[in-house]
């Protein structure tokens, strides 16, 4: 069995691949605080929760965006699991040609969804991912990686609003029913949700326009599914793109 690590500003997303097929999912969030002890006591249990205590792996790949926890969990699975663990970086095999002027500063987990966007779906691609950040990542007709977009993520938008005002308060992210509020939290839910997908469907316009047509328009992340549901643009949504996407690599990379 494949373990893959998918290491996020909010969350670090565990998954486990039988073959081809997911075996599971896990979740816990990230914490550069933590020491390996602490992520070591907390992914055990996670594992013996989903696996009992006879687990066992073959191999390991992890990709991070968040620098200061990557040791740590390499530290865990090369120490706990008695695992080297491959970690998505400048020089991984991908088959993805990086059409950009700074290639190695593409973020590892844009490659891999562009990568998985590619194969699973066939090209020219886009994948939007709703994180931390929500992200365009595009795969023009040559299947190579063109670039994209990086916007602030909802939440993190909609938490910079409530910081900076003195009345505006937390709200449920939800599409509202109409696109006038008829008080504060339903006008916050038009601005914070439809408006956002108005950015969405207008920016995706935008490269349309730029680069011609796009037929597979994927969304994946956290948010994914509230704005591909509403969407003009996106086709579909992928939930678990990015742990796809490391299990290609893993596969490239094997050796």
């Amino acid at each position: 069995m494949l373990l893959a690590f998918d290491i996020g500003n909010t969350n670090i997303v565990i998954g486990g691949f039988s073959g081809e097929s997911l075996s599971f999912e896990l979740r816990l969030k990230t914490d550069p605080g933590r020491t390996v002890d602490e992520y070591g006591a907390l992914i055990r249990t996670l594992l013996e929760q989903q696996l009992g205590q006879g687990y066992s792996f073959e191999r390991c790949i992890i990709c991070s965006v968040v620098p200061q926890v990557t040791p740590a969990i390499v530290e865990f699975v090369e120490r706990c699991l008695k695992l080297a663990a491959y970690v998505i970086g400048p020089g991984t095999k991908t088959g993805l040609p990086i059409k950009i002027a700074e290639p190695a500063s593409v973020g590892a987990d844009r490659v891999v969804n562009a990568l998985a966007a590619k194969e699973i779906y066939g090209f020219p691609s886009m994948v939007i991912d709703f994180g931390t950040a929500t992200s365009f990542d595009i795969v023009g007709a040559s299947g190579g990686f063109e670039g994209g977009v990086i916007a602030p993520g909802v939440l993190t938008s909609l938490d910079g609003l409530v910081r900076n005002t003195a009345k505006l308060p937390r709200i449920e992210l939800v599409w509202p029913k109409s696109l006038i509020g008829k008080n504060t939290v339903a006008a916050m839910q038009v601005g914070a949700v439809a408006g956002y997908g108005c950015m969405i469907d207008g920016l995706i316009d935008g490269i349309v326009a730029e680069m011609g047509p796009i037929p597979n328009i994927i969304a994946t992340g956290g948010l994914g599914k509230l704005f591909a549901t509403h969407s003009k643009r996106i086709k579909s949504y992928d939930p678990h793109l990015t742990l796809k996407g490391m299990r290609l690599i893993a596969e490239m990379n094997h050796d």
